[in-house]
């Protein structure tokens, strides 16, 4: 066994010898391969920026207790809490900001200071919001989204479980209340 390993590495190493000398290496060729474009570079990075962040909430939510209850205020406002979380360490818009931007897209083409105050007073005439109850407006938003996005989770869950139900090997079980649900189980 010993010899004839002995005998391969010769045969390797004597055909490295010739292909040495009398051929073009492989790593020759892949030496000049293609330089990335800067699309893909650009796509790349697009791609790992939107990776980190997924990994981040997914971090987040891992750690963070959620009780699919939307009718419990409690509940509500610990899910905005971990959304709120979730945003910020991703850096993602709010809802406020969502708004903010809106507004000035709205308004980037007024060329006048007294046009673009007109214009905000108007947008907010019809919306009917006074400047000092915006932080209450923000938050009652952010609880109603949290509010929406509970009552979406809990209606999905309840559907899985139904459909679960159904099926032949879990009619014995009995299907357990969405509130006692831990969604950190399912991530």
């Amino acid at each position: 066994m010993a010899s004839r390993l002995l005998s391969r590495s010769r045969q390797l190493y004597a055909s490295q010898v010739v292909l040495h000398e009398s051929a073009i290496p492989a790593r020759y060729f892949s030496a000049k391969s293609e330089p990335e474009l800067k699309g893909d570079v650009m796509l790349k990075n697009i791609f790992l920026d939107v990776k980190k962040k997924f990994e981040t909430a997914m971090g987040i939510l891992r750690k963070e207790k959620i009780t699919i209850a939307p009718e419990d205020p409690a509940a509500v406002s610990q899910y905005a809490k971990v959304m709120k979380t979730i945003r910020e360490k991703t850096d993602l818009w709010t809802e406020s900001q969502t708004i903010k931007n809106a507004i000035e897209s709205e308004t980037k083409d007024i060329p006048d200071a007294r046009g673009y105050l007109l214009k905000l007073q108007d947008m907010r005439i019809k919306l009917g919001v006074r400047r000092e109850d915006l932080p209450k407006y923000e938050e009652q938003l952010e609880l109603k989204i949290a509010k929406a996005q509970l009552e979406e989770l809990k209606k999905e869950a309840e559907e899985a479980m139904d459909t679960q139900k159904k099926r032949e090997e879990f009619k014995d079980e009995e299907v357990p209340d969405v509130k006692s649900l831990d969604i950190r189980n399912f991530i």
